[in-house]
């Protein structure tokens, strides 16, 4: 891989203006529409309020009464009842991310180096294929449980993407249970061009939890490669690991390190990292069910929405990085 001179919007003070960008598009564009949503919930809440109310009186009702074929009569509307605040809720919570997820989208769409001819696409119930994921070689697993949602796709310059949510578990070796692989978002992206060489980053604090993958890689030729790495920060919180005949700085720029150490410690989040020959991979873990809303407190929080931008914004920024400087 040929590296071109690296880009200079990977500066703080770019990152900076972008976000203020962000905030003023969450005040003009977000906010009315978390607005409208939290009328949604409120108007909720006091179904729910009132539900609970007119169900108590019906099983007060009764037990007063105490006549079971009554009884019986009543338990089918009430069921009806409540089966429908049920749907209800899952409506709000399953419209909810689909409407503001669509709103960021178009502002990342506008500032970044998108093909017009590709805009960005969004389907909340598909995800990454799990062969894609095996061949990332970032975690060694059969997953027998794997999910995802909120798909994303389009082309940063060249190169054709797609991320979504993934959760991914496998069976534990000393339990009956599922132990967590991977919980976060997942990138893939494609280099336009024919290109050799392959670097995998793990989590340094990580490594007992990925020792079969590391070794995986090793039997392939990979050997770690910290050495080639001069941004000591990044050295210290990742192991990079790369066949011999890799150029690392070549494929994971120094500005593309900077930026990685940055987020991770704003965010405190852990990322992985792969370059397959053309094939990049990457993934953030998440703890929490990003941009899921709250039914009993309020939405409206600039917080919620900012965290899944930089989430998306940053496995972006590495895409047109790597479009960029090769």
């Amino acid at each position: 891989m040929t590296e071109k001179p690296a880009p200079q919007g990977g500066s703080d003070a770019s990152k900076v203006k972008r976000l203020e960008h962000f905030r003023i598009y969450y005040n003009h564009t977000i906010h009315p529409e978390l607005l409208r949503m939290e009328r949604h919930r409120i108007g909720l809440l006091r179904l729910l309020f009132f539900s609970a109310i007119l169900m108590a009186g019906v099983v007060l009702f009764e037990f007063y009464i105490n006549i079971l074929a009554l009884t019986l009569l009543l338990a089918i509307p009430l069921g009806a009842f409540i089966f429908y605040i049920i749907y209800r809720i899952q409506r709000f919570r399953l419209t909810f991310k689909p409407h503001v997820v669509s709103l960021i989208l178009d502002f990342i769409d506008d500032g970044m180096n998108f093909d017009p001819d590709h805009p960005l696409k969004y389907d909340p119930k598909k995800a990454i294929d799990k062969g894609r994921f095996f061949k990332s070689q970032i975690f060694a697993t059969k997953a027998p449980f794997y999910a995802g949602e909120d798909y994303i796709s389009g082309r940063i310059g060249e190169m054709d993407f797609e991320l979504c949510e993934l959760r991914v578990k496998e069976l534990s070796p000393v339990a009956n249970r599922l132990d967590e692989v991977f919980k976060g978002v997942f990138m893939h992206a494609t280099f336009p061009e024919e290109a050799t060489g392959r670097v995998i980053i793990w989590p340094r604090r990580l490594r007992q939890y990925h020792t079969k993958a590391i070794k995986n890689f090793t039997w392939e030729k990979g050997k770690n490669q910290d050495k080639e790495v001069n941004n000591e920060k990044f050295k210290e919180l990742f192991l990079t690991y790369a066949t011999e005949d890799t150029h690392v700085e070549g494929i994971l720029s120094e500005p593309m390190q900077e930026a990685i150490v940055r987020y991770c410690a704003a965010t405190g989040k852990d990322l992985f990292m792969s370059f397959i020959d053309r094939e990049i991979y990457a993934a953030v873990s998440e703890e929490k069910d990003i941009l899921e809303p709250y039914l009993f407190r309020s939405n409206l929080s600039f917080e919620l929405v900012r965290e899944f931008f930089e989430d998306i914004n940053l496995l972006l920024r590495i895409a047109e990085d790597f479009d960029q400087t090769h």
